[in-house]
């Protein structure tokens, strides 16, 4: 029997190819649950469900009615909500001093207003208890460079989630971050590509290496079973970073022209 036999898990950000959202969708399906996936666009939503066996829906998170929309698809296919996921973001890499008007207001839509809302919408949705994991960044405690307003939106989801987990424990309803490192996923597969980056990364993390979607997923299916006695709290799933920090611009410019000129 799998650790979430008999559940029924939403996870939102998943239409990427292979993306974080995704592995997270497959591993909760192969542990026994009856999975929604949802994101913008349907096509990789219809044929992840198809592969999976479960169902899908269009969201965009910055939309509350969608977050509604998705949660009443996923009460009328299964009755009920135990696990809910929020694997989206937007990796907005620009300097503190460039960064638009626009570029806030999108980001700022994205991920703090739509976590906000999706918390709301599935603490309503679960009346029996359950699990809700925002999926944030190890970047809010050891900060790099160009990233202030990823990193500002994601410490404010990191907030909302104590805020949740305080008001709603009473109802069952556990609250959790998971924070990645830089993963090994199609989002950073050019970047990491790049000579001499990767080494820059991997010298700072402990335990060797970068996190992979899969190191996340297996703390998900803890997070979301039954056995994990934890609300509240952001889970470091990276490799023991936060002993260390994150390279400098500086330090990778360095390592990449290195790399370039031994090439």
């Amino acid at each position: 029997m799998g650790q979430l036999e008999g559940k029924v898990a939403v996870v939102l950000g998943a239409a990427g190819k292979d993306n974080m959202g995704q592995t997270i969708a497959r591993r909760f399906a192969r542990e026994g649950a009856k999975v929604v996936v949802a994101g913008r666009k349907e096509e990789p939503l219809k044929a992840l469900a198809a592969e999976i066996g479960g169902t899908w829906v269009l969201c965009d998170i910055t939309r509350k009615a969608d977050i509604e929309a998705m949660a009443k698809k996923a009460l009328d296919s299964y009755g009920k909500v135990d696990v809910a996921v929020n694997a989206t973001g937007w990796g907005l890499l620009v300097p503190l001093l460039e960064t638009t008007e626009e570029q806030m207001d999108a980001i700022y839509a994205l991920q703090f207003k739509g976590p906000h809302f999706f918390f709301q919408v599935f603490t309503e949705a679960m009346t029996h208890g359950g699990s809700v994991i925002q999926i944030t960044s190890a970047t809010t405690d050891r900060v790099i460079d160009n990233h202030a307003a990823y990193i500002g939106t994601k410490a404010g989801a990191d907030a909302l989630v104590r805020c949740f987990a305080n008001e709603f424990g009473a109802r069952g309803i556990k609250f959790n971050s998971i924070a990645p490192g830089i993963t090994d996923s199609p989002m950073t597969e050019q970047a990491m590509a790049t000579p001499g980056l990767l080494e820059t990364f991997v010298k700072e993390y402990p335990l060797g290496r970068i996190g992979t979607s899969d190191d996340i997923a297996d703390a998900a299916v803890w997070l979301a079973g039954d056995g994990s006695f934890i609300t509240g709290q952001v889970l470091h799933v990276n490799g023991g970073l936060t002993l260390r920090r994150n390279p400098t611009g500086a330090e990778m410019g360095a390592a990449i022209a290195a790399a370039s000129a031994k090439a």
